[in-house]
């Protein structure tokens, strides 16, 4: 005598559920207009293609926003460079000397007690890689 198995009901009307459904598409799709395979197809690639947009637009996005933060890093580094160096030189380290750099271009502010020491400054600023311009507003007290 083999025994029946708890399950074999449920099992069974599923595979009528899913007969059901796949006879119910069938029909439908016997049903549509003529050309809906070609419209539904117009419809993929245009949805392909806008998707591909999109893709393309958030790339270029990323990019510009890899370039600028790899931007504040390099300026970042430079920044940090001068200002060690300037506190590096004995001359120097006595002022209060802020540096901040923007796209390579440095600006120098605070106050010096003379016009060697704001030269000086300048020159230590030029003379770091990827240092564009320095912009020196220092003022001689």
């Amino acid at each position: 005598m083999q025994k029946k198995n708890a399950y074999t009901p449920m099992i069974l009307s599923g595979i009528l559920v899913v007969a059901a459904c796949l006879s119910a598409s069938l029909g439908l799709a016997g049903c549509q207009k003529e050309g809906g395979a070609e419209e539904a197809g117009r419809k993929i690639d245009q949805t392909a293609k806008r998707m591909g947009n999109q893709l393309e637009a958030t790339k270029e996005s990323m990019d510009k926003k890899a370039d600028r933060a790899g931007n504040y890093m390099e300026d970042a580094a430079i920044t940090t460079k001068i200002k060690a160096e300037i506190l590096a030189e004995s001359a120097l380290k006595v002022f209060q000397i802020d540096v901040t750099t923007t796209d390579g271009v440095v600006t120098l502010s605070g106050t010096v007690d003379s016009q060697l020491s704001l030269e000086r400054a300048s020159e230590v600023a030029r003379n770091n890689q990827g240092v564009a311009s320095v912009k020196n507003n220092l003022v001689v007290k």
